[in-house]
């Protein structure tokens, strides 16, 4: 499939904005919508496209941010993670990330953690199994061991965070 088509398929929601694709706009896509268009891509040369387009979706991290506090152990390429806690009118905490990596391939997989568990509660976040997502996309079998053991660890420092914002609620 032409980068073009994939480039669409990022953005297959929202509009194109002149000559640029939505990925300028910055817009965290919804899971079933990154799941939907995974389906339709035949071959993994095209899904490894399309995970690269979707970290390019990511606002880019400033660089005060990339501090050894915000980097994710386990990972092979660095990656750095912020989470923004809020209280929802319930009074639940609904956790927002931010991140960045310096291998694109990671930038997608952070995209599509992010479609999954930014803007969510914490019990929700605990209630999700991102890893078995990871597995249902394909991707645990065609990524290397190192990049599958650094999604992970993603997914566990999410977890934790959410972990953090129940116990400071007093849940």
């Amino acid at each position: 499939m032409a980068a073009r088509a994939i480039a669409n398929l990022a953005c297959a929601s929202y509009v194109r904005v002149g000559r640029q694709w939505c990925h300028r706009l910055r817009i965290i896509m919804k899971i079933d919508e990154i799941t939907a268009n995974f389906a339709l891509l035949d071959d993994w040369d095209d899904r490894y496209r399309y995970v690269i387009e979707l970290g390019r979706t990511l606002e880019p991290l400033p660089e005060a941010a990339r501090i050894e506090a915000n980097k994710v152990s386990g990972c092979a390429s660095q990656v750095w993670l912020l989470t923004d806690v809020e209280r929802d009118r319930g009074g639940d905490s609904v956790l927002r990330f931010t991140g960045d990596s310096d291998a694109h391939i990671v930038r997608g997989l952070i995209a599509i953690l992010f479609s999954v568990y930014s803007g969510k509660q914490a019990r929700q976040i605990l209630d999700v199994d991102a890893l078995a997502l990871f597995d249902r996309l394909g991707l645990r079998e065609h990524l290397t061991p190192q990049r599958s053991n650094g999604f992970k660890s993603m997914v566990g420092r999410i977890r934790d965070e959410a972990r953090k914002a129940l116990v400071l609620a007093g849940a």
